[in-house]
């Protein structure tokens, strides 16, 4: 009889200079974070090489980039990010924003950031 992998759940958050994010759970595989935007904040414009993701919002309006195209979601929208497709959550508004992330992927760091642009200095 096969077991299956373990999961390891943890939840620390991690402060960065446009919010915070939570690592809830993590197995091989896979890897499921909450993410929190301050307003008039946004993260790096950013691609993965070895991930895929997924985003639901759950709290606020989130105005994502997903390569070219700019889409707003409100509470309970998702979008798909591919393997390599540069994207972005940005909050224009004046309340926070807050997303549940799933990453899929061979591996699952978070070294595995290109950055193509950064409000914060970061490379």
């Amino acid at each position: 009889m096969q077991t299956a992998p373990q999961t390891i759940v943890r939840i620390e958050r991690t402060e960065r200079p446009w919010g915070w994010y939570e690592t809830v759970s993590e197995a091989p595989g896979h890897k499921i974070k909450r993410i929190g935007v301050l307003p008039g904040q946004r993260i790096s414009l950013q691609k993965h090489a070895q991930r895929a993701e997924h985003w639901v919002v759950v709290r606020g309006t989130a105005s994502v980039t997903l390569g070219e195209q700019s889409i707003d979601l409100t509470v309970g929208q998702h979008c798909d990010i591919a393997l390599g497709q540069v994207h972005r959550l940005t909050n224009v508004t004046t309340q926070p924003v807050e997303i549940v992330e799933v990453q899929f992927g061979t591996y699952l760091g978070e070294d595995d950031i290109t950055r193509l642009g950064d409000d914060y200095g970061r490379a």
